[in-house]
């Protein structure tokens, strides 16, 4: 029996035997989830109405069957017992649901002899597994438009799962807290948080794992992020035991660590704390994050950088008495922290003194909290009496208001006037350049005198400090400090601050501004060797998949590689889910956005990855003044860029500056908005259509947003259209999904549908799939007025197509058919057409005589209809003639004649035919310059028509003409490429068709 594994933790994927299987419809997909996770037996009545609600038994049924059908086909096996009333899901060794193995290990726990709310080591394992394990939530991204009960059964099923999840990640947080094992605790509480961003006992685990963990300012900052959500979503403040905690962290009366109880550690385990139980509010957020520890982003070789590197050696070897400064700056992810990082790395290694401060999101109201931790960095790593001794006595006041223990048993020190009186400002930031200037003394062991002094994220810093750091730029001149400042490029646009900040650097000789760009793909491809095994071989593709998912951020490179290593993201070809680290980042960056901004946000991403402001505007909803000014907002926070597209120089257009901006904010809006913002964009498309009398540019994003609208019926009508205007461009493969969707869609016209796909398949070389096409749009003819005249059009596509596979039968009984339909109107016209490629086929059974006949007949006809196209197809297939009896005159009188006839008309087709025959006519003749020329005419336009089989011909024919006149190495490049079509067309249940091959001249 055959192996199935179905993985619902995420986006859903069935496998068997390790290979993905293919449905056609996502009401398979639902039927198999539902029987394996009830794991049930239903009734068929049960199951059609629980799908397809709003059919009526009848037609659900019949619905059912075929889908039964289609889902059998796919598990290749007999998974589903299927009986006259009764379905179900066969169990056994050979099945396996993510969804069973991750409930499985957390019952696991559940016989271990104690509590289930209490935690013992074993219990470690099998709940890490299954946090592993939970990927992502239960089916996400996958629903049915229309089950409302299947809808909400999936959504049962995914608040008990994440109830499940959340019980494991608080076991795990105090579990690993026991073991003293504080950042795989902070992870997990992290993820734990992620889950509902409103559970204060998350907040308070986070806030004491913080602090026993020596992040002091982490843990004060867990507190502020608590009481401002807890403000934003409810309007309510942290409850006592919350702010106990942060008053206890604040005065560093941190409480007891988890110890192991006496009497519990005879049965090996640890109590779970209680759930106070107003705290529990029940409110679920689809938003599961975890931080990755700094080491793993540290394991990553530097990749990309070796410009920016370079400037950073230069700075140093230029080091002197004068003081720098570095700015790194960019958008969030590009690795602004990382650069610097390696440089003081780097630095530290050659003796200077690195000091380290970070700001934090939320702590832009704490006055120089950067500056108090760069202090503080300096003090503990000399202690306060050397500080004193180091630090001139006249500034050790200044610098006691922010390190008051730099000032204990100090009782001959002056207090420093209030910050508010004249000139104390100037004396404090003098201050404070004076005490980091000292950090370089000898005193401290650094013969260099150089202190590297980096603050990270400045961005969020208060404006206190940016005024100060603006201050110690200005006298970089006789300070031997190097200040490493990096900070989020869409940030300094809109504070004023920072921006300042900029101005007084790059008017600084001393100063260096680096701004990383992206990876390329071959840097990407690098970072993906380096972190693999040496030897290994790499996954076909895998380095071009994971640049364009991260378009060559090197957070979401790290972060994608992370998940790949540990198997929380498959590289295959199906989607790839957004690593939880670089969702956490993007949604840090779209917190920032109004609610203005946000809805205008939604709509972008509803549109696409670029989109034009008018479309923008109609779309949003608001007026034009509120459109342009949330615009603007979202290209001053960086998640949109203006650019200006088209050929003219004042055409504008936007574009999200990451694809998975763009996709979060999508998947943020909820479904009610999305269906109605596309509707909204369908409209406001169709409207830019009508006004310029041309929907098919417009008509497949108009299709696409109808569709997602639920407007099946205005979907298929602007598919035709789409697969009608990539017809007229020669795009045969996007024609053909146009057309295809159209038709599944339910366009009325389905024969002229099908015919449509027929002409496709036609050019592209498939022509099983052409004969069938055409024969469903036969079988699809309705009125018989009309079908006549379109039947006998159908049997001549038919004879065609049969012509090009070489199978003359067949051809000859669909061209007779092809006459006998001949409407009278234009009964000379049609049927010189048809006489004409009758007669090719005759000629090449060796049937010459047949052919001079049905050669005349067309001529004859072609004459009195005086119709341009039928006699050009006329005198082209007489050229042929002619060729083939040795008339080359003649066979040159009857091409040219074609070639004359379609200068006016719009039948590349026919002309590349020409130009094709003629060229083969002037080889014969020994004229192989000029051959060669009109066949690389004909080659352009057969190629740029999409026409595989002829495209191939020509491409041979070309190669016998270059080798004739001496040109063999241009001849084998034209043989390859025929060699290479012939391979890819007409291959029908595995085996070529030879007669394919044959095809010269037509």
């Amino acid at each position: 029996m055959t192996n199935l594994s179905i993985y619902l933790l995420g986006p859903p994927r069935i496998n068997v035997d390790g290979t993905p299987i293919d449905v056609d419809t996502r009401k398979a997909i639902a039927l198999l989830v539902y029987l394996s996770v009830t794991k049930q037996p239903y009734s068929r009545d049960g199951l059609a109405s629980l799908l397809w609600p709003e059919y009526d038994q009848t037609h659900a049924r019949a619905t059912l069957r075929r889908t039964l059908s289609t889902l059998n086909k796919a598990l290749a096996g007999d998974w589903l017992e299927v009986s006259r009333e009764m379905i179900r899901l066969r169990s056994g060794p050979d099945l396996y649901i993510d969804v069973d193995h991750f409930r499985s290990l957390i019952s696991e726990c559940r016989v271990h002899g104690h509590a289930p709310s209490d935690v013992c080591s074993a219990c470690i394992r099998p709940l890490a597994e299954a946090a592993d394990l939970y990927k992502a939530d239960f089916l996400m991204g996958f629903g049915l438009k229309d089950s409302w009960d299947f809808d909400e059964w999936q959504q049962l099923q995914t608040e008990g799962l994440r109830r499940d999840l959340a019980t494991a990640l608080e076991h795990l947080v105090y579990g690993h807290a026991a073991l003293r094992e504080f950042d795989a605790a902070i992870s997990h509480a992290r993820r734990w948080l992620a889950l509902d961003r409103l559970h204060e006992p998350a907040h308070r685990w986070l806030m004491q794992l913080s602090a026993w963990a020596g992040q002091r300012t982490a843990a004060l900052q867990h507190y502020r992020e608590c009481v401002q959500v807890l403000e934003q979503e409810l309007g309510v403040a942290p409850l006592e035991s919350t702010t106990q905690l942060y008053g206890a962290i604040k005065e560093q009366h941190l409480p007891p660590l988890p110890i192991l109880n006496e009497s519990r550690q005879e049965s090996n385990r640890w109590a779970t704390p209680p759930h106070p139980p107003d705290a529990a509010l029940d409110k679920q957020r689809d938003d599961p994050q975890i931080s990755l520890p700094p080491a793993v982003h540290r394991n990553v070789p530097l990749v990309g950088r070796l410009s920016e590197w370079q400037q950073l050696l230069r700075v140093r070897d230029e080091a002197g008495p004068h003081g720098q400064v570095i700015i790194i700056q960019g958008e969030a992810g590009i690795g602004k922290t990382r650069l610097a990082e390696e440089f003081l790395d780097f630095a530290d290694a050659e003796g200077s003194t690195v000091m380290i401060a970070r700001c934090y999101e939320g702590e832009s109201d704490l006055a120089y909290g950067p500056v108090v931790s760069a202090l503080r960095a300096a003090l503990d790593q000399t202690g306060s009496g050397t500080w004193q001794a180091t630090v001139p006595p006249a500034w050790l006041p200044e610098v006691a208001r922010l390190v008051p223990e730099v000032a204990m048993g100090r009782s001959d020190l002056i207090s420093a006037p209030p910050l508010d009186s004249p000139g104390a400002q100037g004396r404090f930031f003098e201050g404070i350049r004076q005490a980091l200037l000292a950090a370089g003394g000898e005193k401290w062991g650094n013969d260099t005198g150089r202190v590297m002094l980096l603050i990270d994220d400045l961005h969020w810093a208060d404006q206190a400090s940016i005024d100060l750091l603006s201050y110690l730029v200005r006298r970089l001149q006789d300070w031997p400090v190097c200040l490493i400042l990096t900070w989020r490029s869409d940030h300094t646009s809109g504070d004023d601050h920072l921006h300042q900040l900029l101005s007084e650097a790059q008017r600084s000789p001393h100063a260096t501004v680096l701004s990383p760009p992206r990876l390329n793909k071959a840097e990407v491809s690098e970072m993906v060797r380096s972190v693999s095994d040496p030897g290994a071989a790499l996954s076909p593709g895998l380095a071009e998949r994971l640049y364009q998912e991260t378009e060559g951020l090197p957070f979401f490179v790290v972060e994608y590689l992370n998940a790949l290593e540990h198997g929380l993201q498959a590289a295959g070809p199906g989607e790839w889910a957004l690593p939880l680290g670089a969702r956490d980042l993007l949604r840090s960056r779209l917190r920032r956005v109004s609610e203005t901004g946000r809805q205008l946000l939604h709509a972008a991403a509803v549109i696409g990855r670029s989109f034009d402001f008018d479309t923008l505007h109609q779309a949003s909803g608001r007026s034009e003044e509120e459109a342009v000014v949330a615009l603007e907002e979202l290209i001053a926070l960086g998640i949109v860029t203006e650019m200006r597209g088209g050929d003219s120089a004042q055409t504008l257009t936007y574009d999200f500056n990451h694809e998975k901006l763009r996709g979060l904010a999508y998947e943020e809006t909820s479904l009610a908005r999305r269906r109605l913002l596309h509707r909204r964009i369908a409209e406001a498309l169709a409207g830019h259509s009508r006004g310029h009398n041309e929907a098919g540019p417009l008509a497949g994003q108009i299709a696409h947003h109808y569709r997602l609208a639920g407007n099946e019926e205005a979907a298929a009508e602007h598919y035709r259209l789409a697969g009608e205007h990539a017809r007229r461009l020669y795009a045969n493969t996007e024609a053909l999904a146009h057309l295809q969707t159209a038709l599944a869609f339910g366009y009325p016209d389905v024969a002229g549908l099908h015919e449509a796909i027929g002409d496709v398949h036609t050019l592209l070389g498939e022509y099983g799939d052409a004969l069938a096409s055409y024969e469903r749009a036969a079988s699809s003819l309705t009125h018989e007025d009309a079908s006549k005249k379109t039947l006998s059009r159908l049997e001549h596509k038919l004879s065609n197509v049969y012509v090009r596979r070489g199978e003359w039968g067949p051809a000859e009984s669909h061209f007779e058919a092809a006459l006998l339909g001949c409407g009278e109107a234009e009964a000379a016209n049609n049927c010189a057409r048809i006489y004409a490629d009758w007669c090719l086929a005759a000629h090449n059974q060796g049937h010459t005589e047949r052919a001079r006949e049905l050669a005349q007949c067309a001529l004859q006809l072609a004459e009195v209809a005086g119709e341009p196209r039928a006699l050009a197809q006329t005198h082209n297939i007489l050229g042929i003639i002619a060729s083939r009896s040795g008339d080359h005159e003649s066979a040159r009188h009857h091409l040219e004649q074609t070639l004359a006839l379609t200068e006016t008309l719009d039948e590349p087709s026919i002309r590349a035919a020409a130009l094709n025959n003629l060229a083969l006519v002037y080889g014969a003749d020994g004229k192989g310059d000029a051959a060669v020329q009109i066949g690389e005419e004909a080659l352009a336009l057969v190629a740029s028509q999409g026409d595989r089989h002829r495209e191939a011909a020509v491409h041979n024919n070309l190669a016998d003409l270059l080798h004739a006149v001496g040109r063999s190495e241009e001849a084998m490049l034209h043989l390859k490429q025929s060699v290479a079509i012939y391979a890819e067309i007409g291959v029908e249940a595995g085996a070529l068709q030879p007669a394919i091959w044959r095809l010269v001249e037509w």
